[in-house]
């Protein structure tokens, strides 16, 4: 457990707030009484978002950035300080994803994923360190997934993304303890948000019907409640929960079942391959 403390007065900067869950963290924390620096690379989305916020009495400021980009994350950096005077709360938001097999990917997909997805968040973590460290309570929110629980077929690259902001997590927030720092985890299942739509490719047989899932504000609510609380983890939906303790409790339960399903939708190309190695060499030849 970390610490408690009080959304209404803490500075909170969001990165990936333009949409989705970013959007629903920005809305709900400025309601209760936050200040809230949104950031995204879209800024005529941003504009809406702070529009909408303004019109509630709600305090936001925004800036135009890229957390791949090291003199964008300075820019973040200044903007933090100049506007607000530091920094209290962090959330590492901004995320992306893809779809398909391993086998039939790409190097170029798979860094990319890991370049916004763990770097940029490592990174931007990285330059607000010693501004945190002045801040009120501070807490470091890295927004993961259940995916960083247990890997999904045919969503390693983002499983893996996801495995190594868990692990850069349980690490940071060791080495902070001395200084005060909170580092919280939330790890959402299928969130009602565009996700999926803005994905840079989907090869997956079988898509997850994200508008099945828990609404962004829901996930918004969650998270705020977790930096009040100071829970190091939150996993979220029934599902998460029940996929995470089986991962952790019952590993092979999980790979009887993600074996049997994979193995179902390739029936027939399994079925084909028994086949040419039953027939004899010979045959083949004729």
């Amino acid at each position: 457990m970390g610490q408690r403390r009080s959304i209404a007065g803490s500075r909170i900067l969001i990165t990936g707030a333009s949409q989705g869950i970013g959007k629903s963290i920005a809305e709900a924390a400025a309601a209760r009484g936050a200040k809230v620096l949104a950031v995204a690379r879209n800024v005529d989305l941003l504009n809406d978002v702070a529009k909408e916020i303004r019109a509630k009495g709600g305090i936001i400021e925004i800036v135009q950035a890229d957390i791949t980009s090291a003199d964008d994350r300075r820019k973040m950096v200044d903007a933090a300080e100049n506007v607000f005077g530091g920094l209290d709360v962090l959330i590492n938001n901004a995320g992306i994803g893809a779809t398909g097999h391993f086998a039939d990917g790409s190097a170029d997909v798979l860094r990319q994923i890991m370049e916004v997805n763990f770097f940029g968040l490592t990174e931007t973590t990285r330059v607000f360190l010693p501004m945190l460290k002045k801040g009120n309570k501070p807490a470091i929110v890295n927004i993961s997934s259940i995916a960083g629980k247990r890997g999904i077929p045919a969503r390693g690259d983002y499983s893996a993304s996801k495995f190594a902001v868990q692990g850069f997590s349980e690490a940071l927030r060791a080495e902070l303890a001395k200084d005060g720092v909170d580092v919280l985890v939330v790890c959402p299942g299928l969130t009602q948000t565009n996700f999926s739509h803005n994905m840079i490719e989907q090869k997956a047989l079988v898509q997850l019907d994200h508008m099945r899932g828990m609404s962004s504000e829901e996930v918004a609510r969650q998270t705020l409640r977790a930096i009040e609380k100071g829970y190091n983890e939150t996993v979220l939906t029934f599902n998460g929960k029940l996929m995470s303790f089986v991962a952790r409790f019952l590993p092979w339960v999980a790979d009887i079942i993600v074996k049997r399903k994979v193995r179902g939708l390739f029936k027939d190309e399994i079925a084909t391959r028994k086949q040419a190695k039953s027939v004899p060499p010979e045959k083949v030849n004729a």
